[in-house]
């Protein structure tokens, strides 16, 4: 499906061709203003409340993984440790963001980036050193048969994270292509429809590095906590998840306690490191973006003229810190009741629950209607706050916030769909819209090969591909395609007779193997092409011409263009 999407550009090409800022702008442009301001009001609120717990997160794990005390003296004053560590985290976040707005973002998430990814793979090695194979498969075998954690086959016991997880997970990665706004300003910072194509390609391979160490650490937590021969350490783990009374966070801070007494000195201040700065880079991040999208989707388009400059920066920038007082707050108050990943899947669907069907339904198809945008939103967001006010009141509820969210995709979907047909049938220029055709822009496309070959074509890679373009590609569908390929024999394999345990361990133990090669080449490989890009980029901003007027403002019902 991932490959699908990515050698398609699926969403990704047709919204960069649109010149849209953000997604609400993009429904002004394809809708009407007056959905614009009510999809941008909903896709703040969601990402705030979405955003709200992710301050609380960060804290607990530095309060836990260094043992800070409760409480700390300050000039005297006895301050909680919990707000004031909070507090000190985000201002670090907001100091970046001021620095230099989208640009500083994009660069100091670049660094992160290395930085993180580097250290992801060095923890992943030493603790496969530390805590063998052996060991390892001895204690997930433990587990109940029918919730096997080695055989994915046996799964039919597992709450929570089971098929339907992965199911409406793997329909959401369809449905959601863009439409979740946490990183607006990236989803439109390409130079052009073909970078932000290729920019997802290189999504994929960039992703590998923490993919590894998110399977890793679990299961090497899992084996210390349940092997009789790890006893002393799971004993100091659960000395220091004693210290919270919540279950739900006692499930968060897992796999933080086990590194502390699992990573020696070094290693233990390097994890440390890479927390504080993925903490720093997810909020630089997702302050712009909120901000942003307030006073772009809210506040200006009720406006009855746009911003000077100097206006527009100066409320961008009291938005960034009125978003970061809402979740600082919002940490500080609000009592988490079930699993992050959870806890995301139902806070998003309040926007991304509705905007998929409105997105693709906008892009893709003439026929669908500003009545049916409508509906979809407002049904997808019915759904998921009527799910997140459940979960409130009562405990163990039996639809979780993944089925929630799938409940929202398919009746959004097809309330799009059933209300575009009802009603009238007049079609949408998409050609405007998209910038194509006599609506095409100057320096839009850029044509390296006018007559791309049959079997290019057939590829997806069109007159806009470049040598490295294709070679990428080209590796892409060998790895994706041999991973589909082992799927498919091992199913049929699994399907026909019972596949011993053993079986399935010396398949994982070559696949973490195989994925921690792969990944050593991703780090080196995005860390020379990312610093050769990030100067090319400065290069073209240092010369490149200002159009103040391009700010998201829609002077039009429809794109400009000059058309026939």
């Amino acid at each position: 499906v991932i490959l699908i999407l990515t050698v398609s550009g699926f969403v990704i090409y047709r919204f960069r061709q649109t010149r849209s800022l953000t997604l609400p702008e993009f429904f002004e442009r394809r809708y009407s203003r007056r959905f614009r301001v009510f999809t941008g009001m909903l896709a703040f609120v969601a990402g705030l409340i979405n955003f709200g717990i992710f301050p609380a997160v960060g804290a607990r794990f530095f309060i836990h993984y260094i043992g800070l005390p409760d409480t700390l003296s300050i000039a005297g004053l006895s301050v909680g440790t919990f707000p004031f560590l909070m507090l000190g985290l985000l201002g670090t976040a907001i100091f970046f963001v001021f620095t230099g707005g989208q640009v500083a973002v994009i660069i100091t998430d670049f660094v992160q980036g290395v930085f993180v990814n580097l250290v992801f793979i060095v923890v992943t090695v030493f603790l496969l050193v530390q805590v063998d194979w052996i060991h390892i498969f001895e204690a997930l075998a433990m587990a109940p048969e029918n919730a096997s954690l080695i055989n994915p086959y046996k799964t039919s016991q597992v709450a929570d994270f089971n098929f339907w997880y992965f199911l409406i997970g793997t329909i959401g990665v369809v449905y959601v292509v863009m439409s979740w706004q946490g990183t607006q300003a990236y989803n439109a910072s390409a130079r052009s429809a073909h970078e932000a194509k290729m920019g997802q390609v290189l999504t994929n391979w960039r992703e590998n590095p923490w993919k590894l160490f998110v399977l890793i650490v679990p299961v090497i937590a899992y084996t210390v906590l349940h092997h009789p021969d790890f006893a002393a350490q799971a004993g100091t783990v659960n000395e220091l998840l004693a210290r919270t009374d919540s279950e739900t966070i006692r499930n968060q801070l897992r796999g933080p306690a086990v590194l502390v007494t699992m990573l020696p000195a070094g290693l233990l201040g390097a994890f440390a490191a890479v927390m504080l700065t993925a903490f720093v880079s997810t909020h630089d991040t997702y302050l712009h973006s909120w901000g942003s999208i307030f006073i772009q989707d809210v506040v200006m388009p009720i406006r009855k003229k746009p911003f000077t400059p100097e206006q527009h920066m100066r409320a961008l920038r009291w938005s960034i810190v009125g978003v970061a007082v809402f979740i600082f707050l919002f940490s500080l108050l609000f009592q988490q009741s079930q699993y992050i990943w959870l806890f995301f899947a139902i806070t998003g669907a309040i926007f991304a629950g509705g905007s998929g069907a409105v997105l693709i339904g906008g892009l893709y198809w003439k026929r669908g209607t500003t009545a049916a945008a409508w509906a979809a939103m407002l049904t997808g967001s019915s759904i998921a706050v009527g799910g997140i006010i459940i979960h409130q009141l009562v405990d163990d509820f039996p639809v979780n916030g993944q089925e929630f969210w799938g409940i929202a995709m398919a009746a959004s979907t097809l309330v799009y769909v059933a209300v575009s047909l009802l009603g009238p049938k007049k079609a949408f220029d998409l050609d405007r819209l998209l910038h194509r055709g006599w609506y095409a822009m100057e320096g839009e496309m850029e044509i390296v090969d006018a007559t791309p070959s049959r079997g290019f074509r057939a590829l997806g890679m069109g007159r806009e591909f470049t040598r490295s373009d294709r070679l990428l590609y080209l590796a892409t569908y060998a790895w994706v395609g041999a991973w589909t390929l082992v799927f498919i024999v091992g199913t049929v394999v699994n399907l026909a007779r019972d596949v011993d345990d053993a079986v399935w361990a010396g398949f994982w133990q070559g696949y973490v193997y195989l994925m921690v090669v792969v990944s050593s080449i991703v780090v080196l490989w995005f860390a020379i092409g990312g610093f050769i890009d990030i100067r090319a980029m400065l290069g073209r901003l240092a010369v490149m011409r200002r159009d103040d007027s391009d700010d998201g403002w829609v002077r039009d019902s429809a794109p400009s263009g000059d058309g026939p």
